[in-house]
């Protein structure tokens, strides 16, 4: 005899956004939550706004590379 055997799918997967397309995610963010998520390495950024990016994140959070235990 041969049983399927099921898979419980959580009520709450229906909820997740179903979009891979991350540009359009942080646009929505930027645009619905005024949250802007950029990377310092995003080749649409000139030097001077990488430099930007890089002292706000270090400022904020700490030199890259650097754990707090």
């Amino acid at each position: 005899m041969k049983i399927d055997t099921y898979r419980y799918r959580c009520p709450l997967g229906r909820l997740q956004p179903q979009t891979t397309d991350l540009d359009a995610v942080k646009e929505h963010g930027w645009r619905d939550q005024r949250i802007l998520v950029v990377s310092e390495a995003d080749e649409r950024l000139d030097f001077v706004e990488r430099e930007i990016v890089r002292r706000i994140g270090e400022r904020l959070y700490g030199k890259g590379g650097k754990r707090h235990d």
